[in-house]
């Protein structure tokens, strides 16, 4: 009971800590004050140009895109459902991949920013910030990571889980900056935005579990 409180103080605070952080960005790109910020990263990461990486940037943006989320969605679902019959995961899972996706073309709609115009190496349309791969990515590997997170009992095998989601992650919210579709400032938004969202989705599953236990106790009691 103790832990799982800790739990709760815990996504809270992150989930407040995403939110002010993507408050920072959004009044930052709304201001126009990140445009500096936007062509460093933008030289740096364009500047290691190269038809090998264009070719794993491409990749990792055909598997962050609509298509691969769904599938690697319906996977996850699966293996909730049929495996280890966690019904309550299972609506958490949806929660926050359907949420997120729903957050971002509402925040899209609001900030109405244009994407970068020079040197665009993939086509893509629709409003720029925040990132929507970025921001599909981060709920996507960020809860599958802490489903399975729970199920593992190893160091060794969560330190191997952290680092598959981080790398994950990062290289699809990388691979749109190198691609010319998306500011670094919409990336970073996009992490924030989910980041936000994940947590404090976690947080009102916890609080829920928590309800549970209590009810249980007064059962038992």
């Amino acid at each position: 009971m103790v832990k799982l409180k800790q739990q709760l103080s815990f996504a809270f605070i992150i989930s407040i800590l995403f939110a002010v952080g993507f408050g920072f960005v959004s009044y930052a790109v709304s201001e126009k004050k990140v445009t500096n910020f936007d062509q460093t990263i933008i030289s740096g990461v364009q500047g290691a140009e190269s038809p090998a990486l264009t070719h794993v940037m491409k990749f990792f943006t055909f598997i962050g895109n609509g298509y691969c989320v769904v599938f690697v969605s319906a996977i996850v679902l699966f293996f909730l459902y049929q495996v280890l019959h966690h019904r309550k995961e299972l609506i958490l899972f949806i929660a926050v991949v359907v949420g997120s996706a729903v957050l971002n073309e509402t925040l899209k709609l609001i900030f109405h920013r244009a994407r970068p115009t020079l040197h665009r190496i993939v086509v893509a349309n629709g409003f720029s910030f925040p990132s929507g791969h970025s921001m599909s990515a981060f709920s996507l590997y960020g809860i599958v990571a802490f489903l399975l997170w729970r199920h593992t009992s190893t160091p060794l095998g969560r330190g191997i889980l952290i680092m598959l989601s981080m790398i994950m992650i990062l290289t699809i919210g990388v691979s749109r900056i190198y691609l010319g579709v998306h500011y670094p400032s919409d990336v970073v938004g996009g992490f924030l935005a989910s980041g936000c969202w994940l947590c404090a989705s976690i947080w009102f599953y916890q609080r829920y579990q928590e309800k549970k236990y209590e009810e249980q106790l007064k059962r038992n009691t």
